[in-house]
């Protein structure tokens, strides 16, 4: 099994070493930054097992495109050419991109994908990808789902920090009644409850791809919003250039998904949560979507994780590699 890793930036570090703890034969990992290439190289090899070899790429080619899985964890705006090449040569493909203009791109190439009996994993990262696999958990306590919530705080490394504040300079897309409203980045300020010691952060809309995501997977839904934790600070600067270099690792970040919908006659709220840091968390959801890509336990076609007839074994993985989930339930009033 062969797998071809793009991207060993802060995130895409963290999947080599998750895909260490699997039965890959052959991992490749490539990235054009020569001595980053050389550090990530040198630290997975040093806890690689016997049975797997660990090789250097400065740049994808036709031959590397045929791998058994490719995974994208470059910076976004750089995963759909691939992601197209890939499927042509016959592969699998896992991203992580969390820019929606390029989620929309990688999401209308599912007729490539099916036609090539192949599976493209879109958003298989900590928010989007781990986040609706939380949606698809607690929609499956519901009977019918109306509303769904998504909140995020925290980011991975550097690229991801950028995405961030690009974020909050553009607007963003919201499901409402049938049809898609575009909503002003830095809008909609809600306070969101993330899990202890996370705490509260204040929440705003932006770009973000979730509702892209988790809309065909429920398209009863009436609503579906998505907002990003974010200081007033990252309001006032956002449409500046980054005004100083962003962190390697931005340290721990949050998930929080709520759900309203029927359970019976009962009108129901489901809510829960996941602290972590988001490059781990992402790195392992990227690496265990790898494995189920391999395995043959991913849909053909191109789509979210909130989809996966697999989710739940998904989620059992992830707390055993230590990504740990938080629930709270609260039940509204009975309708008559």
């Amino acid at each position: 099994m062969r797998v071809v890793l793009a991207g060993v930036g802060t995130t895409g570090s963290h999947i080599a070493r998750q895909l260490t703890q699997s039965p890959v034969t052959e991992l490749m990992l490539c990235d054009p930054a020569s001595k980053r290439l050389d550090q990530v190289l040198g630290a997975v090899r040093a806890v690689a097992p016997a049975h797997q070899t660990v090789t250097p790429l400065t740049q994808l080619t036709p031959a590397t495109l045929r791998a058994d899985v490719l995974v994208l964890a470059g910076p976004a705006g750089t995963h759909r050419e691939p992601a197209a090449a890939a499927l042509r040569a016959g592969s699998h493909v896992v991203s992580i991109s969390d820019d929606p203009d390029e989620v929309a791109e990688l999401l209308a190439l599912g007729s490539l994908a099916r036609s090539a009996d192949r599976a493209l994993v879109v958003g298989a990262g900590f928010c989007p990808g781990l986040s609706c696999l939380l949606v698809a958990h607690a929609a499956a306590q519901l009977d019918r789902v109306d509303v769904i919530n998504v909140y995020r705080a925290g980011t991975g490394g550097p690229a991801c920090a950028r995405q961030h504040h690009r974020t909050l300079q553009r607007s963003g897309q919201e499901w409402l009644d049938g049809t898609w409203i575009l909503r002003r980045g830095g809008s909609g300020r809600d306070l969101a409850w993330f899990p202890e010691p996370f705490g509260a952060r204040d929440c705003y809309r932006g770009a973000l791809p979730t509702p892209l995501l988790l809309q065909p997977q429920f398209p009863e839904a009436h609503r579906i919003t998505a907002r990003v934790a974010a200081t007033r600070r990252d309001r006032l600067t956002s449409w500046l250039p980054m005004l100083r270099p962003p962190h390697t690792d931005g340290g721990p970040g949050a998930i929080r998904v709520e759900l309203r919908g029927r359970a019976g006659q009962a009108v129901e709220t489901v809510v829960l949560g996941v602290m972590d840091h988001p490059s781990v968390a992402a790195g392992t959801v990227a690496a265990l979507a790898t494995m189920a890509a391999l395995e043959g336990r991913a849909p053909v076609g191109a789509a979210g994780l909130a989809g996966w007839p697999t989710g739940r074994q998904l989620l059992a993985d992830l707390r055993g590699r230590g990504v740990r989930v938080a629930s709270f339930d609260g039940r509204l009033a009975d309708l008559a």
